[in-house]
């Protein structure tokens, strides 16, 4: 390691140093603890007392018999006072919750056997990217209640995902965490992968088994906070060594500590731990949470920028771009901050993708509101087409908006069950069809009813009754039409990818655009009003091509499968549209 660029936070490797590592005959640890007075390695045979080195801040020592498996925690003793027993920060494993010691773990273990993936990459800023956004306890669960292995859900979750569409799957955190109500974002182990489903080469096997089938897939990451529980990072040394000394800007609103970013070896922490979930278990990417909250202090805005944050967002992910070029960086920022997905080197933060959380609220916002008043709520759906083209967002509609009272995205829909569907079956069209990365999250996809709970799995008995089992193929019906369309996806992010053809039939509640990409032209037009609407809209071309309409009735709409609902002739894209109900239309 070098030493220098850990402490002025340009380290991506600490982890290669810091930890628990496997050799001939036993295990070499190490740790930095600069405040403490002498640290110890607790394991079953004992307590084994460390030596200093280098400039005295860091321990080490190689303990014989110590293989893979150990369970091992240090004490640490601090200049005053009694010693506090702690996790290793650089862990590779940790014991399952309630305990919460550090398992020794060999990285090497595993072969990966994703060789042609790794050639061909993750999708890029032209490529379609549709993603499916998991919880891995929650999906599915064994008959009495327990979780399946990382290697267990593998196969079955490549096999669902390539039958609904989907190239691209992203999970909850997977870091370790004590309270399965945080759902990962409460971290005590950033480097350990939880137990709860079993061991690093485990979810190894389960990165690798989906690569091999052709999908990507990205964690969700917390870099903004973590945990405080005494094990843990908190106060590590006897002293504020990851955490601001002071509580008014460290504790954050979730009651847990903030990183203090203007420290070099926190950056470096942090950096080392992101780029070792992209070089160890090749994920394709992450997905940065609570963004706001790095940028500016306590996520205020009004409390102004906090410049160390935005140094290390640059850094960090200028160095994860330039060690793994391709990875895909999202941002979850619900701010107006300019420039999140501008490159670093031009002044921006670096990000490849940022959520676009407006036009899911306005959105979720137009689709709550009673028909009879979406007329004057019209441009909720055409205002995020005057800011698309300024960063490369991505249109998430995820885990947050399913929780603590919101109702599912289905449940949102205004009105009684039968007329939920017919809605919700021309939201995800728009969504679809709409400039940007897609991400859904799990159950969505065939109309789950129930906030979703991380203690259960999904309804899945829910496919049984043909409203939901036709809304599911509905949406993978529209999925995989996005996939094979390049004008959905090839020019996201430019400004010729995407043309209203008529976005003023307020009354009427109509709305029509078309997207470009690929030498390919899509039509889609959606009738978001109770009743049935007839139009006719300027569009150039020699024919329409209906590729998908919501109202067909295998996917539980009125309209004999096949039937088109619109026609292009005499320069005009002509038809009518069910209530609630929308249309994708390839032009010729």
């Amino acid at each position: 390691m070098d030493f220098y660029a850990f402490y002025t936070g340009q380290c991506f490797d600490a982890h290669e140093y810091l930890g628990a590592h496997p050799v001939p005959g036993g295990t070499v640890f190490r740790v930095f603890a600069p405040g403490a007075r002498g640290v110890s390695v607790l394991t079953d045979a004992g307590e084994h007392p460390m030596q200093r080195i280098y400039d005295g801040n860091f321990y080490e020592l190689t303990l014989p018999g110590a293989g893979p498996g150990t369970a091992y925690e240090y004490r640490v003793w601090p200049q005053n006072g009694a010693p506090a027993d702690h996790c290793d920060p650089y862990g590779f494993g940790m014991e399952l919750r309630p305990d919460h010691r550090s398992i020794v773990r060999d990285l090497d273990a595993y072969t990966f056997g994703d060789s042609a993936w790794q050639r061909r990459g993750a999708p890029g800023a032209n490529d379609p990217l549709n993603i499916y956004e998991m919880h891995l306890g929650s999906w599915r669960r064994k008959l009495d209640g327990g979780w399946y292995t990382y290697e267990e859900l593998a196969e079955p979750l490549a096999d669902y995902l390539t039958e609904s569409g989907y190239n691209a799957v992203e999970f909850l955190p997977l870091a370790e965490y004590p309270a399965d109500e945080s759902w990962g974002y409460q971290t005590t182990g950033f480097f350990a992968p939880t137990s709860r489903y079993g061991t690093a080469a485990g979810l190894m096997a389960l990165v690798d088994t989906l690569h091999r089938r052709g999908i990507a897939v990205l964690l969700d990451f917390v870099a903004a906070h973590f945990a405080l529980d005494a094990y843990g990072l908190a106060r590590f040394d006897g002293t504020c060594l990851y955490e601001y000394p002071s509580g008014d800007v460290g504790v954050s609103e979730w009651g847990s500590c903030n990183f203090m970013h203007s420290r070099g070896e926190v950056r470096s922490f942090l950096q080392s731990a992101a780029h070792y979930w992209l070089d160890r278990y090749h994920f394709d990417g992450l997905r940065f949470d609570a963004i706001s909250r790095i940028l500016y202090w306590q996520g205020d805005e009004r409390r102004g920028v906090n410049g160390s944050g935005v140094a290390f967002l640059r850094t960090m992910n200028a160095g994860l771009q330039r060690l793994h070029p391709g990875c895909i960086l999202a941002a979850e920022d619900s701010t107006n901050y300019s420039g999140v997905t501008r490159p670093a080197a031009q002044g921006g933060l670096g990000f490849t993708c940022k959520w676009d959380l407006g036009w899911m609220h306005d959105t979720l916002s137009f689709m709550q509101t009673g028909p009879e008043y979406r007329p004057e709520n019209y441009h909720k759906l055409t205002f995020s087409m005057l800011y698309y083209p300024n960063e490369r967002y991505l249109l998430p509609l995820s885990h947050d908006e399913v929780v603590h009272g919101k109702a599912t995205v289905l449940q949102k829909m205004h009105g009684e069950y039968d007329g939920k569907f017919p809605q919700g079956r021309a939201l995800y069209m728009y969504m679809m069809t709409h400039p940007g990365k897609k991400l859904n999250f799990m159950g969505g996809e065939f109309g789950q009813l129930r906030e979703w709970d991380e203690k259960r799995e999904q309804d899945w008995d829910l496919r049984r009754y043909p409203l939901h089992d036709g809304f599911y193929h509905y949406i993978a019906a529209l999925n995989h039409i996005y996939l094979e369309s390049p004008a959905l996806w090839a020019q996201d992010y430019e400004a010729q990818g995407f043309q209203w053809l008529d976005c003023h039939r307020e009354s009427q509640c109509l709305y029509a655009f078309e997207r470009r990409g690929g030498g390919r032209r899509m039509a889609a037009v959606f009738n978001f009003s109770d009743a049935e609407q007839a139009f006719e809209i300027p569009a150039e071309g020699s024919g329409a091509q209906v590729r998908l309409y919501s109202d067909w009735q295998p996917y539980g709409g009125q309209t004999p499968l096949g039937q088109a609902p619109c026609r292009l002739a005499k320069g005009c894209l002509q038809g009518a549209l069910a209530p609630f109900s929308a249309v994708l239309a390839e032009l010729t």
